[in-house]
């Protein structure tokens, strides 16, 4: 899993925490939950009755009088708004090469190559390797860095390590040479499920 991924699933999963706790606690209140239910929460619990505010007139007043507030207000929204910003750039972002060089040319001089186009010749030529059922690859990354990630099946005879050894000095060979880039891979195995035998 890369960083990339991990910082996603993380500000996905607050954010959802964050609106999934707000929208319970909301909700409780609307549908009076506390008293139809003789529950007591704790002291100072917002939202406790129908009729209750989030924000009182007291407590939106509170600082406002000082001479520090506002221009914190405005550089914490400020702030809370570029990180947005840059979040939403960030998913916008080709995660895909496109192309990449072919034998390490610059790709103006050079013939370029599809990354889908190497993404089907890694796969076929590892799915040719014994001991392999099914092979599936997707290429991330920029062109001058890619990025190799493969989901093997292997058969119920095959086993991990002759595997990988035979698909780093195959295909992974093959695409490093035509790339001219070291292009780091992920692997992910799996064995292809197969019928009991019956014993005789």
């Amino acid at each position: 899993m890369t960083p990339r991924t991990v910082l996603n699933r993380t500000l996905l999963a607050l954010a959802g925490l964050g609106l999934l706790g707000g929208g319970l606690l909301v909700l409780s209140a609307g549908l009076d939950l506390y008293r139809q239910h003789d529950l007591n929460p704790p002291a100072g619990w917002p939202l406790t009755l129908p009729d209750d505010i989030l924000l009182g007139s007291a407590d939106r007043i509170r600082w406002s009088s000082q001479g520090w507030w506002w221009p914190a207000v405005i550089a914490a929204l400020a702030l809370i708004a570029l990180l947005a910003l840059w979040w939403l750039l960030a998913q916008l972002r080709r995660r895909r090469p496109g192309t990449l060089p072919v034998g390490g040319t610059h790709p103006q001089q050079g013939v370029e190559l599809s990354d889908s186009a190497l993404s089907n010749a890694i796969a076929a030529e590892a799915g040719a390797l014994p001991g392999i059922e099914h092979a599936s690859v997707h290429i991330t990354g920029r062109p001058a860095h890619p990025r190799t990630h493969l989901r093997l099946t292997l058969t119920p005879q095959g086993t991990p390590r002759a595997t990988l050894h035979a698909l780093f000095e195959g295909p992974l060979a093959t695409a490093r040479r035509s790339t001219g880039s070291d292009m780091p891979t992920e692997v992910r195995l799996q064995v292809a499920r197969h019928k009991a035998h019956r014993a005789q």
